[in-house]
């Protein structure tokens, strides 16, 4: 591995030989110059990986050195060295992009310590991280064979989602290899988990149960709605824990975050019917049941999901809740720009929805467009496409505008997604659904050891078209795939991000309260 060279231009750089030698020992490679005009010259020749800059020098100062440096080495990590504590300068040389700022006289392990800072951050991260998964391993492991309560199955996917998140620093592919296999062993427990406890849950028979999808607005929103603060609620559709964390420090700028909790969605973890039970607080075949009008079947023509403003005006009435309400659904680039625009409009209503659907078009584009596929070819990548377009969106920016009104904000989602990997085959007739995680229907044929299956769909509150009607839910990084041309449609939908089953990403989704700052 080829040395770390400095650049270092300073004056006084004969008083600083003694640091010079100190990293020159430390196996860097120091070049050093006494002008802000010979640093030009020599940047202009070799290629350095980090400069440190006096800020008080004759000629040609350290601002001015900076600012020229930075508009032909824009990336370039530029260190300022300063005898001055004023702080016009410090502000100038911050809004000039340094990479740190140090003070005279300096210690050699404050250059030592701002060199590692800065071109080593990421690599001594990593080896942090995957330190600390190794000590965590094995307690995790153990965990996992025990008779865990849901709340104790939260505390576990955080942690591997944090783990997840930190070992993207790390160049260790075994420990991420290691890392993905537990997610693996830990999905397989918890969809026989989820399986066990899910009809128990519903029906209200075990006193420890977690927040699911009909009851989130009652049991988290409910409460801040007094007339204090006016409430918003951001539903981004397909929202992942793992991507909520990754949005996280962005968002914290403008609010303080004041719970980080994960709820549970409902069966099949799909748009029609949790995001439907979310917005009525009542069950798919309770919404069928007792407002029919804004229900609509599977194999029946029309959107799915054009009810939900009806549909959370009856639960609010259903609760007592008298408030001026608002609710509006972005489908695309425009519709977010026009929101926006009117924004200030939205400040008149007491509880104010607005529902962004972005991360499940783009999970669809991943699996339809090429291009798409490539932009987003693993987990963190994935990440990172939707990183991109949340701090550019038009919902960033009203979370901006929101942060200096005196609001309480929320935002969750109705469901996630996994990448599936596993192929799991089923028979049907041309009536079956298309969803790749759930299928319903009256002539379904499968290995029922591989499946979640429900005959009795009405006993977990899901419509029954027929009488012979069954559902059956993919589990893990499962997916279904019929055997007619079997091998093209499993090379087409692998490494696909999917929804509708059961697993973390799925099942257990972030609800975020946040207040203004």
């Amino acid at each position: 591995m080829s040395k770390i060279k400095i650049l270092w231009a300073d004056d006084e750089i004969d008083m600083l030989k003694p640091h010079i030698i100190y990293l020159k020992e430390k196996g860097y490679d120091v070049d050093a110059v006494n002008s802000g005009d010979e640093a030009l010259d020599l940047i202009s020749k070799k290629n350095y990986d980090i400069i440190f800059l006096d800020e008080q020098m004759p000629g040609l100062s350290g601002i001015e050195t900076l600012e020229r440096m930075k508009n032909d080495f824009p990336n370039m990590p530029i260190v300022m060295i300063t005898k001055s504590e004023e702080e016009s300068i410090m502000e100038s040389a911050i809004g000039s992009n340094i990479a740190d700022y140090l003070i005279k006289p300096v210690k050699p392990s404050q250059i030592l310590l701002s060199l590692k800072r800065n071109l080593e951050n990421r690599k001594l991260a990593g080896e942090k991280a995957t330190m600390n998964y190794q000590q965590q391993f094995r307690e995790i492991g153990m965990k996992l064979s025990e008779n865990l309560e849901h709340e104790e199955w939260v505390d576990i996917y955080k942690k591997l989602v944090r783990y997840e998140l930190d070992l993207e620093k790390s160049d260790d592919e075994g420990i991420i290899e290691v890392l993905n296999m537990q997610k693996s062993e830990a999905n397989s427990a918890f969809s026989k988990f989820y399986e066990k406890n899910y009809l128990d849950w519903l029906h209200g028979n075990t006193d420890n149960k977690p927040v699911m999808s009909h009851t989130l607005i009652k049991d988290k929103v409910f409460r801040e709605i007094d007339g204090n603060e006016k409430v918003f609620l951001l539903l981004i559709d397909n929202l992942r824990y793992d991507q909520w964390k990754a949005i996280q420090p962005m968002i914290e700028q403008f609010f303080r975050v004041q719970r980080d909790e994960i709820y549970y969605s409902i069966l099949p973890t799909t748009t029609q019917y949790a995001r439907n039970a979310l917005f009525a607080g009542l069950m798919p075949n309770e919404i069928r049941k007792y407002f029919s009008n804004y229900w609509t079947d599977e194999h029946e023509e029309g959107t799915k999901n054009q009810f939900e403003s009806q549909l959370l005006l009856e639960q609010l009435k259903r609760y007592g809740k008298n408030v001026k309400t608002t609710y509006n659904k972005i489908l695309n680039l425009n519709a977010g720009r026009k929101l926006f625009d009117n924004i200030s409009n939205l400040m008149s209503g007491d509880f104010n929805v607005i529902v962004y659907n972005f991360v499940d078009m783009l999970s669809h584009a991943r699996t339809e467009m090429e291009i798409i596929r490539e932009l987003a070819d693993d987990e963190p990548a994935y990440r990172s496409l939707m990183m991109s377009w949340f701090e550019h969106s038009s919902l960033f920016d009203i979370i901006k505008y929101l942060s200096d009104k005196n609001v309480k904000l929320f935002i969750t989602t109705d469901h996630g997604s996994i990448k599936v990997t596993d192929p799991v085959k089923i028979v049907g007739d041309r009536n079956v659904n298309t969803n790749l995680r759930y299928k319903f229907g009256k002539s379904l044929a499968y290995n029922p050891r591989q499946v979640f299956e429900i005959r009795d769909p009405e006993s977990y509150f899901l419509p029954k078209i027929n009488v012979s009607t069954s559902y059956v839910f993919a589990k893990s990084s499962d997916f279904f795939a019929y055997p007619n041309n079997f091998n093209y449609y499993v090379n087409y939908y692998r490494n696909t991000f999917q929804h509708g089953g059961i697993s973390m990403e799925e099942v257990m989704i972030p609800i975020i309260t946040l207040s203004s700052r």
